[in-house]
Order: C-alpha cells, then structure tokens, then sequence
C-alpha cells in the first residue's frame, strides 16, 4: 500500500508540472501575441504619421488620416511578425478587424513546443494565442481658413487632444507633435 500511494503522489506530481509547464508556455506565447498585436498597431500609427506629414498643407484629408486611412497592412503585418519571432514565436495570422480599420488581431504560434511529459499527446503541441490592438485617434478638429475662404495656405490647424489644445502649423519645419499625443494605441483582446 505504501508503495502504491508513493507511486500516485509521484504520478500527481508529474502531472502537476506538466500542466504547469503547459501554463508556462501559454503565458510565453500570449506575451508574444500582445506584443506582436501592439507592434502592428504602433506600426500603423507611424504610417500615418508619416502621411500626415507628407499631407500637412492639405488638411481637409486630415480627417481619414487621422481614422487610419493611409497605411499598409501587409507593413503592419511585417511588424506583428518581427516583434513574434522575437518573442519566441510565429504570426499565424494578421488581419486587420472588420470591427474598425484601426483594430488589428494577430494569432501567434510558439515556436517550441509544449515538451514531454505524463500527458500523451502533448510532446509535439505548441502553445497558440490571439491578441487584439486597437490604434485609437486622440484628436477632434475643426478645419478654419483666413480670410474670405479664397484659395489660400492654410491657418494653422488647432486639435483637441483628449481636452489639450495642440497647434499643427503647416508653415513650419516639422509641423506634427508627437504621434502619442496624436494616437494612442492599446490592446483590447
């Protein structure tokens, strides 16, 4: 009898490092969707604002710049993959939500296996996780010309950043502020 609750109690064991080698894994690869989700999203993010600095004189494009319509998704999908095989990790899948342009989720798939242990099957299983960033704009503004509205050079363009007032002016060397105070990015899944 001795023997056989020795046996158990090391069974038990086993299986119980097992499951935490497993958690272990899941943790270590739900790090590298997070960080892959994040990277697409800050990827995004530095798109546009180079967009929107290309695009400063006219700033009545401002407004679907600043909703995230000007960046490639397959540059975002590059980002995601980089910051996954740096954690240990592939991007499975990139896309970009149905949800919102801003939104992107990325499935990532650890590189290393689960391992061996007690529990069949799972020597040659590798730990998945998704992740969901979003890339959300800061900024609401009210497009104003001088004068009579003729054709000319834009004012400079006030924003409303999250209650801060930030001035954009078009007539001078690097006109943006920074992009964080523009966009914030965050996971959201």
């Amino acid at each position: 009898m001795y023997i056989t609750v020795v046996a158990g109690l090391i069974f038990l064991t086993v299986a119980y490092f097992a499951f935490g080698q497993a958690a272990v894994s899941r943790n270590e690869v739900q790090g590298a969707a997070d960080a892959a989700a994040l990277a697409a999203a800050h990827d995004a993010r530095d798109q546009l604002g180079l967009t929107l600095n290309e695009g400063i004189a006219d700033p009545e494009s401002w407004g679907d710049l600043l909703n995230g319509q000007a960046y490639s998704i397959s540059e975002v999908c590059e980002a995601a993959q980089r910051f996954a095989a740096n954690n240990g990790a592939d991007a499975q899948r990139c896309e970009q939500s149905a949800e919102s342009e801003l939104r992107f989720t990325v499935k990532v798939r650890a590189r290393e296996p689960v391992g061996d242990s007690v529990v069949p099957g799972t020597s040659g299983t590798h730990a998945t996780a998704t992740a969901t960033a979003e890339l959300q704009s800061r900024c609401d503004f009210d497009l104003v010309y001088p004068g009579d509205g003729a054709d000319t050079d834009p004012a400079p363009i006030e924003l409303d950043c999250d209650g801060e007032d930030v001035v954009v002016d078009p007539s001078i060397d690097d006109p943006l502020p920074r992009l964080d105070i523009l966009f914030t990015v965050r996971l959201v899944e």
